[in-house]
């Protein structure tokens, strides 16, 4: 597939680049998309939810009557969970939710998710750039340019730029992240992808390998 570049101004540069039907032109795979945003989300969870089982909450283990005889229940101490204030029974615990996924999965969703992105013409290439100073005025700019806004968007760099990252920060539905760390649902997720030449480069470098 063979793409034009714009600049951040929104007017064509005259070149053009081609995708690699490797990457860029493959089948999706809609079940490999799903097992890495299933991962993605799990990751994302805390699992630090905690309640207090019977061996853990302050109070006497004195019984508190005879076992029987009285007509009440029995009852082995104020810690019970029968009591207010006592042990909570099977309660939640710290855990991990993550789960393994083979690289070569992870790698076949994302392919699969720019392969989407593609087949819907939803994949902006730009030129190289980069901003003097932090400023949320210079990306609104460059959103306002390729005519995105209000519509969900991820651009994609080479590498780390911490004044494009800052600039586009403030915005809600602005998102910025490096080639290194694209991932299927941050893909998904966006309306439009915009892809500097050099990223479109290191994706490819990296999942051809």
């Amino acid at each position: 597939m063979e793409l034009k570049v714009f600049d951040i101004t929104g007017k064509e540069t005259g070149n053009k680049v081609t995708l690699s039907d490797e990457v860029f032109g493959i089948e999706p795979n809609d079940h490999a998309i799903y097992l890495d945003v299933k991962q993605y989300l799990a990751n994302q969870r805390q699992g630090t939810s905690k309640s207090k089982q019977r061996n853990e909450i302050s109070g006497s283990t004195r019984k508190l009557h005879r076992q029987k005889g009285t007509g009440g229940s029995r009852k082995g101490s104020i810690k019970s969970p029968v009591f207010r204030g006592g042990g909570r029974i099977f309660g939640p615990q710290p855990r991990d939710y993550g789960f393994k996924l083979n690289k070569k999965t992870k790698k076949l969703a994302r392919k699969s998710a720019l392969s989407h992105k593609a087949k819907e013409n939803n994949i902006v290439v730009l030129a190289d750039f980069n901003f003097d100073a932090p400023k949320t005025k210079n990306y609104l700019n460059l959103i306002n340019s390729l005519k995105l806004d209000g519509v969900k968007s991820m651009l994609v760099l080479p590498g780390n730029d911490k004044n494009i990252f800052l600039s586009s920060r403030n915005l809600q539905k602005a998102n910025v992240i490096s080639a290194g760390d694209l991932n299927t649902y941050d893909v998904l997720n966006a309306g439009k992808l915009l892809i500097t030449e050099s990223a479109v480069k290191t994706i490819e470098e990296a999942f051809t390998k």
